[in-house]
């Protein structure tokens, strides 16, 4: 087992993103046989032999350096998430088959973090693991994602509520960039944790199910996405602007805190208490989270 697949297809698709006139590669005319970059350009630009770039892009990672490496990514003019995933592919195939044992995805989290998601009662916030299982949320988190908690596994996955049930394309507003997000954030998992079997699993479920996750999936972007905003369609409160910033938690590797805000004095923020006294009189709003 390894990762040389992904490695190839990585390097390859952002190899053809970029034209000689944006890298500044001098063009004499005639038929190019590739959209983007020959691989001697990428190679000259990175400062390495075309061989050996071309060894690289086989994908054989196993012995460069962290120079090499850098020197790939800004050739490539890989952003700052697609440089990491660089890295984690590089590491993994350092790792070769001292790695089919895959740190264990945490599917339950520890009593001490129910408790301060508990202590937040006027922001939705939930921790969830590598492969976007929600595995803890406080009553306002369970009350905004009511609509996925209507599955009956548990824990329950944003990656199948997205791609799976209908009921996602209304639940947000922009159901592509969420779809989008969502891909992204599994791809640089798989770049980390490429021997993460629950998520090899997870991954082959819904390539197997959904034509749109398998164009995604394909497409090999990644994203560290820590803060952004999006837009909830909520069945109960309707439309709601939210803002979110997440966290790694460093005493529970695997593990990322999210929590959304409403701009104060908006309409989100008065929705937010309604959605919250809903919760409270509603038991369906209240389903445990494991």
């Amino acid at each position: 087992m390894d990762n040389r697949d992904d490695i190839r297809a990585f390097l390859t698709s952002r190899r053809a993103r970029i034209t000689p006139e944006q890298a500044g590669v001098p063009f004499f005319g005639g038929k190019r046989r590739v959209p983007g970059l020959r691989r001697e350009e990428v190679a000259m630009m990175a400062g390495v032999s075309t061989d050996y770039y071309t060894r690289l892009e086989r994908g054989n990672l196993s012995g460069v350096s962290d120079s090499v490496l850098a020197s790939v990514a800004s050739a490539l003019r890989l952003d700052e998430a697609e440089t990491s995933h660089l890295f984690d592919l590089a590491r993994a195939a350092r790792a070769g088959a001292r790695s089919t044992r895959a740190r264990s995805t945490v599917l339950r989290a520890r009593d001490g973090i129910q408790l301060m998601l508990d202590s937040i009662e006027a922001a939705p916030a939930f921790v969830r693991n590598a492969r976007m299982d929600l595995v803890a949320g406080n009553l306002l988190c369970r009350a905004l994602y009511s609509p996925l908690f209507t599955a009956s596994a548990r824990p329950v996955n944003h990656s199948r509520f997205i791609f799976l049930n209908p009921a996602a394309r209304h639940f947000y507003l922009d159901w592509d960039r969420a779809a989008d997000d969502n891909v992204a954030i599994l791809r640089t998992e798989a770049g980390r944790n490429p021997f993460d079997r629950g998520l090899t699993d997870l991954v082959g479920e819904l390539s197997t199910r959904s034509h749109e996750f398998c164009i995604r999936w394909a497409s090999h972007a990644v994203s560290l996405h820590h803060s952004g905003s999006k837009t909830i369609v909520h069945p109960v409160v309707g439309e709601l602007d939210l803002e979110y910033n997440a966290l790694d938690m460093l005493a529970d590797p695997g593990l990322t805190l999210t929590i959304y805000n409403a701009v104060r004095s908006s309409s989100t923020e008065e929705k937010l208490r309604l959605l919250a006294s809903w919760a409270l009189s509603n038991t369906g709003a209240t389903v445990p989270v494991e």
